[in-house]
């Protein structure tokens, strides 16, 4: 990936043209409209196509150039009206820029133009562009539908088309297939009837959609299969969840629901109607992200739309309505108004992660959504973004190729953390008539990032581009460094740039950001201060209590002095700070002890003092601050990794025995999350009883009592009954994993097999991965299981060694999945003989489609080298004087 090098000042600097070196096609014809006809063939994963494409000619051309991938073409026409003009004199096509070169007979003058293309293409097993997913249906028997993937750039797979956003054009979608099957697109039905097929030879239905509105090609969409749906007539118009025979319907109940009121919802605080006479949602077995927001018919994981409230816990209905509600939101902010190009990736995503969590708090306040965003949200961002491989927000693209390694925590987390700041600034009913402003006059256009800075400017009058442009132009984030001066009562503040392998340089340091102080004290919040140089101070109108990042809104790190860490904890125990400064000062502790600010033992000492802590989100944040510590020293001494196992099991133990871990009806969406956090960070430290409890429910649980188990735990059940036990116990969630037709119970499955240690389980994993069992979209998922000890690691890395012909043959159609496959397998290694061995691998190893992630291991691994150097006999010396031994 490019990202920017050399000195950049502190006010965003100047930007070249961002067209620049850019790699796109020709505009001396540009697209208005296209006229798709498509014909699968299901026995042979073949399609028919025909698309007409109405053309502006910008200047006389004798050739059009077109993006397309695995369509071979076999006629290419001129025409007005039903008569060709000009036919094709030669077809070219150049495999490294996708490009279709369609040479004409005659040059054809300014003005407006047909063109005729027919082909053929591949029904792709990839999920990508228009491919084949499959399913078993009731029966047994594999069913199969035909669906769409279009973002980033594979939309030239379902027809030659301008693949590149700014180009917005109209679609009249035509579908034909076998009668009984259904046809969804973008629109609504205008018209069906009966055709001879040219495929087959049989008499088939043509199903012809509404011309949809101007839009991009990555948001075109259709689908053909055996589906059925459940509708709603709760908002302005219908809502529809559609899933094939192997799905109860009735599971997307709670989606379809969520959606009508979330559609509503939008529609008032963006102040601008649903343009669109339908909203389905559709459930594809075979899908590589979360979920893909074509306008009007948005596609999903099995698993994150339709919600068996049953069969899953409480986390599970918050990442469903999460998704469902991230989507909603790109119905306007990406599909209304789009990015010109993939630079504004991150104001998509970005602004669609922060409405999610937005509506999540008007829809469910007993969530405490706000609370949840500190130790999920903003510390995937800052995680990410204290690497030197990251990038900056607004990332240079200059191929599309490139875009598949920026679906990121950089693009959705930071993204949203960014606009969260800025929203905070400004407040936020400020922030959102900005937002109006920018949709109203940017419908059915194209933006760039300073379109909503002018539109955020235009309702606040603040200076937001040159706050903002510093934060999305430049990558990382500052550690603020705060000192205390009793004689004024001020403190003294210093921004740095923050890395986690703690070895910043100074041309790595240039950049000063603005960065809100939000300092709190007993008085209140003050969100005036800015830190808009390296240094500076401020008067405290009181050093006895004072936390800078108040509810942590703000993009930064604090480090204080051990003495003023010690007296916010005390702080936190008197009840002076709220659940966010609470989690969020934890997670900057654990942060900074990573990159050498602060020791190892200073950070486990303050999370002992946590010990009358009452928030699930608190606790988290603890118990996965302690975990980052045991990844990191999962190759250490065994002495040491029990001990810290043994002081996991001191801080949770008392507190899941109280809780304990039946739920009720009564208990509360966050209690429930709250009893299983602690159940499993508990039974997976060696709590004996819980070891117990957990060994009956799953012996129940498999001879057949579903109500053996509540789904709130199910994970940590299945974790700990292969934790501490063997073959008998793998083979009983092998067998649940295929008897099982529900995808969150089949995933909980996946997920846990590969906690089992005996190296013979171990390899029945690591040959599970790339069976026939396993969909390519869950691979990710037995591998990941591995990596929860060393066994796994090291057995997970050798088998990626061996077997990387197959994985790449798997998962080359699709990047960000072969990216995922790379860090799983990759990043757990902390020892500088294993980063060698990784570098001596993928060192003749073409690594384009993955260098971002690589790249990202590589410093996660030398962050760990580098911190186990610093802390490895602090934190030894901190397990003995504190008396930690294995409780087994």
């Amino acid at each position: 990936m490019c990202r920017l090098v050399g000195d950049i000042d502190h006010t965003g600097g100047a930007n070249p043209d961002p067209t620049q070196g850019r790699e796109l096609l020709p505009t001396n014809v540009v697209p208005t409209h296209y006229d798709v006809t498509l014909e699968p063939d299901f026995k042979n994963y073949t399609f028919d196509g025909k698309v007409v494409i109405d053309f502006d000619v910008q200047e006389e051309t004798k050739s059009i150039s077109l993006h397309t991938v695995e369509i071979d073409i076999d006629s290419a026409n001129l025409k007005s009206g039903d008569n060709i003009v000009s036919s094709s004199s030669a077809i070219t096509y150049d495999e490294s820029t996708q490009v279709s070169k369609i040479e004409l007979k005659d040059a054809v003058p300014k003005g407006k133009i047909q063109l005729e293309v027919k082909y053929k293409g591949q029904l792709n097993d990839q999920m990508a562009g228009f491919y084949r997913s499959t399913y078993k249906k009731p029966d047994g028997t594999e069913g199969i539908l035909a669906t769409t993937q279009m973002e980033a750039n594979d939309c030239r797979r379902a027809f030659p088309c301008f693949d590149e956003p700014m180009h917005k054009a109209k679609y009249t979608i035509t579908l034909i297939a076998d009668k009984h099957l259904t046809c969804l697109s973008n629109m609504d039905v205008a018209s069906e009837s009966e055709v001879q097929s040219q495929m087959s030879g049989t008499t088939k239905k043509a199903v012809k959609f509404n011309t949809t509105p101007l839009m991009s090609t990555y948001l075109v969409a259709f689908i053909i299969g055996e589906l059925n749906y459940i509708e709603t007539n709760k908002f302005r118009v219908p809502v529809r969840v559609y899933a094939p025979p192997s799905s109860d319907i009735e599971h997307g109940r709670f989606s379809l629901e969520l959606a009508a009121r979330t559609l509503e919802y939008y529609e008032k605080i963006f102040g601008a109607d649903f343009p669109l006479p339908k909203m389905d949602m559709v459930a594809i077995p075979d899908f590589a992200a979360g979920a893909m927001e074509n306008w009007g018919l948005i596609t999903y994981r099995v698993v994150d739309l339709m919600l068996d409230e049953k069969a899953s816990g409480a986390a599970m209905k918050e990442r469903v309505a999460e998704v469902v509600q991230h989507e909603l939101a790109h119905q306007w902010f990406g599909n209304l108004v789009t990015m010109d190009w993939w630079e504004g990736l991150w104001l998509n995503e970005g602004f669609a992660t922060l409405m999610s969590w937005l509506s999540c708090n008007v829809f469910y306040p007993e969530w405490k959504v706000w609370e949840n965003y500190v130790t999920d949200n903003l510390q995937s961002a800052l995680g990410l973004d204290s690497l030197r491989s990251s990038h900056p927000i607004e990332v240079p693209v200059k191929r599309a190729s490139e875009v598949d390694q920026i679906f990121d925590a950089i693009s959705y987390s930071k993204g949203s953390c960014v606009l969260r700041m800025i929203s905070t600034y400004l407040g936020e009913e400020t922030f959102l008539e900005g937002v109006r402003r920018y949709i109203k006059k940017h419908a059915y256009g194209n933006t760039r990032t300073e379109d909503l800075w002018a539109a955020l400017e235009d309702a606040s009058g603040k200076p937001v581009k040159n706050i903002m442009s510093i934060w999305t132009k430049n990558v990382g984030f500052p550690v603020v460094q705060v000192t205390e001066n009793e004689k004024d009562s001020s403190i003294h503040v210093k921004q740095n740039r923050f890395l986690r392998t703690g070895d910043t340089k100074p041309e790595e340091d240039k950049v000063l950001y603005p960065v809100f102080l939000g300092l709190r004290t007993k008085e209140g919040i003050d969100e005036s201060l800015t830190l808009n140089e390296r240094e500076g101070t401020y008067k405290v109108p009181n050093l006895d209590f004072f936390k800078l990042n108040a509810n942590h809104t703000s993009i930064y790190r604090t480090s204080y002095t051990p003495e003023r860490l010690k007296k916010l904890g005390q702080s936190a125990k008197d009840g002076l700070l709220s659940v966010e400064d609470r989690a969020g000062m934890i997670a900057d502790a654990g942060a900074l002890a990573t990159s050498g600010y602060q020791k190892t033992s200073g950070v486990l000492n303050l999370l002992k003092g946590f010990d009358t802590e009452e928030s699930f989100v608190v606790w988290s944040e603890i118990v996965a601050r302690v975990a980052t510590v045991q990844s990191a020293w999962i190759f250490e001494d065994q002495a040491v990794k029990d001990g810290l196992e043994a002081f996991v099991l001191e801080l949770v133990s008392e507190k899941a025995h109280k809780l304990g871990w039946t739920f009720s009806d009564k208990d509360g969406h966050v209690e429930q999350q709250f009893k299983a956090m602690l159940f499993g960070a508990a039974g997976m430290a060696g709590d004996k009883k819980i070891i117990a409890a957990s060994r009956e429910m799953f012996a129940k649980y498999m001879a057949g009592d579903k109500s053996a188990i509540h789904p709130n735990i199910r994970g940590s059940v299945f974790g700990i009954a292969l934790k501490y036990g063997g073959k008998e116990e793998y083979d009983a969630i092998i067998k649940f994993f295929r008897s099982s037709t529900n995808s969150d119970e089949r995933n909980t499955a996946l997920r846990c097999i590969g906690r089992a240690k005996d190296p013979v389980l171990i390899q029945q994993t690591l040959d599970f991965i790339l069976s026939d069992e396993v969909k390519s979209q869950d691979l990710y998922l037995p591998a990941s299981g591995l990596r929860s000890h060393a066994e796994g690691i090291e057995a997970l890395f050798d088998w990626m060694t061996k077997r990387w012909p197959d994985i790449h043959k798997r998962l080359s159609g699709n990047p960000s999945i072969l990216g995922s496959m790379v860090t799983i397998c990759t990043s757990s290694f902390a020892k500088p003989e294993q980063l060698e061995r990784l570098e001596k691998f993928f060192h003749n190893v073409d690594t384009k489609l993955f260098e971002q992630p690589l790249a990202q291991s590589k410093d996660a691994i030398r962050s760990k080298i580098s911190w186990l150097q610093r802390d490895g006999a602090d934190v030894a010396a901190w397990v003995k004087d504190n008396g930690h031994k294995s409780n087994l």
